[in-house]
């Protein structure tokens, strides 16, 4: 879009000088007709124009244009002067209103209110200012404002450790990865309503013919809902998604690791000994969560493998690696999609694919995982654990038992 409005822009301040009134207005009218959606707004942004003119010379092209001679041109510096010209104390009277609502930077030159222009036009109307919603948009444009978004960046303090932890799993991933051992990063995405419910995003569908969904998104007590639980191969570049029905515990997520072992890494990594894996210091991997290490025990016992995880520290789960890699595309993948039932969701997973080379595989766990296990000293006694010097509570191996 910038690209647009550069181009725009120079070809204005070119024929500026030659065009009258009714030649600027057919100009821009034709421009933004030519650029098809969003030319309206990229013309206005490059004139200067009102969206009022473009369209008023858009239309008169589409209804064909008058001939000349019968035509009346206002001269140049015709019309109503500009309420900021001949009452220029309007712009602070419109910063005063807008400043108690203002948020973040004060020196920043991007400024936004989440004030609506009507109501800012009622506003300054009371104090003596004749003025629309549509001009009090310009002036906050013109002043540095726009409509905004939240954005979630705020993270709460940081952990002292936070950038030690870095640093140490990214010394343990080369290290696994130098000696050929499977490195994964694991996580829970977002549980997801199934049935004829509205997913964000749009897709292309005919022209009118927008798919049907509910209005209101209460549960499909015979659908419900789906959890899926990612595994991502961050040396192969590839992904298992297994998605369960029931409850997402610790050991729905060791579960969730146990089949993407069989199903896709026991054939790519045959010889292997070790695993590495990355998780969030929340949630059904818990760092805290006791079952989480059982459940782990017991995928080490039955798999001879050494099982090394490693923790995110908190409030840092956006830098867990299947976020970004992998459940990105799988939201890609289904936008403006109803996720109509279960079948639908694996099959929408599983066909995820990007030019990178990400290729991923899912399937239906229809098993029951009760919540509410409680996990006896005595257990947490017979873990064949080791936990590193540094953050023990984030960095530990649990070992195969030989007996098991």
């Amino acid at each position: 879009m910038a690209g647009s409005v550069e181009i725009i822009r120079s070809k204005f301040l070119a024929l500026m000088p030659v065009m009258d009134e009714r030649l600027t207005r057919l100009w821009a009218g034709a421009e933004a007709e030519a650029i098809g959606a969003g030319g309206m707004a990229i013309v206005e942004e490059a004139t200067g124009l009102s969206r009022t003119t473009i369209r008023a010379g858009r239309d008169e092209l589409r209804d064909g244009v008058a001939r000349a001679d019968v035509v009346n041109v206002r001269r140049t510096g015709g019309g109503r002067p500009a309420i900021e010209e001949t009452r220029p104390e309007i712009i602070p009277a419109l910063e005063a209103l807008v400043d108690p609502v203002t948020r973040g930077d004060p020196e920043s030159p991007l400024r936004w209110t989440s004030k609506s222009t009507r109501k800012l036009a009622q506003e300054l109307g009371e104090r003596g200012y004749e003025i629309s919603p549509q001009k009090v948009g310009q002036l906050l444009h013109a002043s540095g404002y726009s409509l905004q978004a939240t954005h979630k960046t705020l993270e709460g303090a940081s952990h002292p450790d936070r950038n030690e932890q870095f640093e140490f799993i990214n010394a343990r991933v080369e290290e696994f990865q130098g000696r050929g051992s499977p490195v994964v990063s694991v996580d829970t995405k977002k549980k997801e309503l199934v049935g004829d419910f509205k997913n964000a995003g749009r897709e292309w569908q005919p022209k009118g013919k927008p798919v049907p969904v509910r209005v209101h998104d209460f549960i499909d007590d015979a659908l419900g809902k789906v959890i899926p639980y990612g595994v991502y191969d961050l040396t192969q570049n590839t992904g298992w998604v297994n998605v369960g029905v029931d409850h997402d515990t610790p050991a729905f997520a060791v579960e969730s690791i146990a089949r993407w072992w069989n199903c896709m890494g026991k054939s790519v990594y045959p010889d292997a000994a070790e695993l590495f894996i990355t998780a969030d210091g929340g949630g059904s991997n818990a760092s805290r969560a006791r079952l989480w290490k059982l459940e782990l025990q017991r995928f080490a016992d039955r798999s001879g493998l050494s099982i090394s995880v490693s923790h995110f520290p908190p409030g840092t789960s956006k830098w867990n690696k299947i976020e970004h890699r992998l459940f990105c595309h799988v939201t890609e993948n289904w936008r403006g999609r109803p996720l109509v039932d279960r079948e639908t969701v694996v099959q929408l997973i599983g066909s995820v694919r990007t030019s990178t080379g990400l290729r991923v595989k899912a399937k239906l766990d229809k098993r029951k995982y009760p919540t509410g296990i409680k996990v006896s000293d005595a257990e947490m006694d017979n873990l064949l654990i080791t936990r590193e010097s540094f953050h023990g509570d984030w960095n530990y191996t649990l070992h195969p038992r030989g007996g098991a």
